[in-house]
């Protein structure tokens, strides 16, 4: 009888453990749902590295994880990731979620960031049912975005490597180098030779510095011989021109008095001088021709010129 007590008792024992087990599980699984809330990121790049479990940061700081990643179907340029974080987490607009590699393991994390105080909590629920947080690309999906075309441009810089430097441009580039060595050479055999020429340099700037200095104190001197016994000369100059203009005026008014002088006597004195040089010149021509006329017959000039002889006809 007692043996049968002492079974029912450890099974009683057994159920009721049984009992709070299942109780302490139950309620632990009420309050993690209770104190999780869940965002929905829809990333436009490969989230390679991502997995179901894997940490969500804020800041660095770890506060949730992933809970579930899928594709899009109607939008397959997106994949969407539903993250569960605590409910202290302060999720506020401008909060955004990118993706960061975790050291070299290729291992990604989900990584929040860019809230600011003050702002109102993410909250208006998106296309599945919970709110959703904007995506950024982070350094880390620009580098997996860009890997490939930073490939192929390696390669193709590779390939343009291996057209410059093929064996005739590898010879060519020795030939350059052998002619640079010679001319090092022959630079280092001349270094006195160009010391005493950058010697020889150095004392004509300084005479040129010399003379330009000259030169600036000369034009100074010009400037101020121009200001001190310039300004007298000008006054002299202008007291001149103002006598020259004085002068000229006088003689236009003495041309404007003598001008109708002028008149008669070109109009008047002139032509009766003309026909006085004519009647002098008639007089000169007669006078000549009387001088020609006594050289020849004086007798026949005065009285009146000989008389020709009565033809008489001769008789045979």
């Amino acid at each position: 009888m007692e043996n049968k007590q002492s079974h029912m008792l450890v099974g009683a024992v057994a159920f009721v453990l049984i009992l709070a087990l299942f109780g302490f599980v139950v309620w632990l699984s009420r309050y993690s749902g209770e104190t999780k809330a869940e965002y929905d990121i829809f990333f436009k790049q490969s989230v390679t590295g991502l997995a179901i479990g894997s940490s969500v940061s804020f800041s660095g700081v770890p506060v949730g994880q992933v809970r579930r990643i899928a594709l899009m179907p109607e939008t397959p340029e997106f994949v969407r990731v539903r993250i569960e974080v605590s409910p202290d987490v302060p999720i506020l607009e401008g909060t955004t979620a990118s993706l960061q590699g975790v050291g070299f393991t290729g291992v990604t994390q989900v990584q929040l960031d860019g809230a600011m105080r003050g702002q109102q909590p993410i909250a208006d629920p998106g296309p599945y049912g919970v709110p959703v947080i904007p995506a950024k690309v982070g350094g880390f999906g620009e580098l997996l975005a860009s890997a490939p075309q930073v490939l192929d441009r390696v390669s193709v810089l590779l390939a343009r490597l291996n057209e410059v430097f093929d064996d005739q441009n590898r010879a060519s580039l020795a030939g350059i180098l052998k002619n640079v060595d010679k001319t090092s050479a022959v630079l280092a055999a001349e270094g006195p030779a160009l010391a005493a020429a950058l010697r020889e340099t150095e004392v004509t700037l300084k005479a040129a510095t010399r003379a330009a200095n000259q030169i600036a104190a000369t034009g100074q001197s010009v400037d101020a011989l121009l200001q001190n016994d310039g300004k007298p000369l000008v006054a002299d100059l202008r007291a001149t021109a103002a006598a020259a203009n004085k002068a000229l005026q006088n003689i236009e008014t003495l041309t404007a008095t003598a001008q109708p002088g002028v008149q008669s006597l070109s109009t008047q004195t002139v032509p009766q001088l003309n026909q006085l040089i004519a009647d002098l010149r008639d007089v000169s021509s007669n006078l000549g021709a009387l001088a020609a006329k006594l050289d020849e017959d004086p007798l026949g000039a005065v009285v009146g010129g000989r008389t020709l002889p009565d033809y008489e006809p001769e008789t045979k």
